[in-house]
């Protein structure tokens, strides 16, 4: 730095501005069996997507359910922050990790000016040893359930604007054993002069605290377009060796719908490699086990 600089930064008073405090949300995501027990051993174990929620101790939000997070340390990066709240509450790093979007509403946190840089997880759920820490008390899997039950669509003005405004409601359900907690959540999306910003505000919250149902509904919305377009990060919910019925069955899971497993199996197959493991068992046909083909997977285009 030059000496005009110098001496601008020394006479420099950063508290003459208000500052925000940081924190991280994380939305941590696995597939697993479902807690209701299957009592035909035939069939294949009840999978359903999971997603981790804390039971707050303490105020705010004292006894409701959040998602788990934490504030930004001295000298931390948002990713590392994630990365230290990850492992806090897994016990491990090893998951996909990526930021999705920064909730920074006027009141959203009764506590002051808190910004959130919302994260999404998604983790093999026999990796985890999940704990509660912090001012949480408890820790819990939720299977998670989303449904989009209106929509509502507006030309505003077809003068030269372009502008359309587009209004859904999603539900948002979360079960736990006996715990039944959820959301309804307005989804606005607006296209004016061919760009589209999309707006997410609270119509009901039940046991969820803080906006943390529409940043879970953010995430899930988000996480169900990248695997139409992308489906590489459903391979990161697996364990290492996995059935393509596994497989076929995390995408239905997370997109909601039933695939055709012919076109399924077309669509993958440059990314798995068989291997000569069967598993066996549970009263089903013995089943090839595969692996991820790591050279095509981390290919570049």
């Amino acid at each position: 730095m030059n000496k005009e600089e110098q001496e601008y930064l020394a006479n420099y008073d950063i508290a003459k501005y208000d500052r925000p405090s940081i924190a991280v949300d994380m939305a941590i995501f696995t597939i697993s069996d479902s807690h209701l027990d299957n009592a035909d051993y035939r069939k294949l174990p009840d999978k359903r997507l999971k997603l981790l929620m804390i039971k707050r101790g303490q105020p705010p939000y004292k006894d409701m359910w959040a998602l788990p997070g934490g504030f930004c340390k001295k000298g931390e990066t948002v990713y590392e922050a994630a990365l230290r709240e990850l492992k806090e509450e897994t016990a491990t790093d090893k998951a996909y990790l990526e930021m999705c979007n920064v909730f920074s509403e006027s009141g959203r946190d009764p506590r002051g000016w808190i910004i959130s840089q919302a994260f999404m997880a998604l983790i093999n759920s026999k990796t985890v040893n999940v704990k509660a820490g912090g001012d949480a008390w408890e820790a819990r899997w939720f299977d998670v359930e989303l449904k989009r039950i209106s929509k509502e669509q507006y030309v505003i003005d077809q003068s030269g604007n372009n502008t359309i405004e587009s209004d859904s409601v999603f539900e948002l359900k979360m079960y736990h054993n006996d715990i039944i907690i959820g959301a309804k959540i307005k989804e606005k999306r607006l296209y004016r002069d061919y760009h589209e910003s999309v707006e997410y505000d609270v119509v009901e919250s039940d046991g969820i605290g803080f906006d943390h149902g529409k940043i879970i509904i953010y995430i899930l919305n988000k996480l169900r377009n990248k695997v139409e377009t992308d489906g590489k990060i459903v391979f990161d919910l697996m364990p290492e060796y996995f059935t393509l019925t596994d497989l076929q069955k995390a995408f239905e899971i997370i997109l909601d719908r039933k695939l055709l497993t012919a076109n399924f199996r077309r669509k993958i197959s440059e990314y798995v490699t068989e291997t000569d493991r069967i598993i066996t068992g549970g009263g089903h046909r013995p089943a090839k086990m595969f692996i991820r083909n790591i050279d095509a997977f981390y290919k570049n285009d």
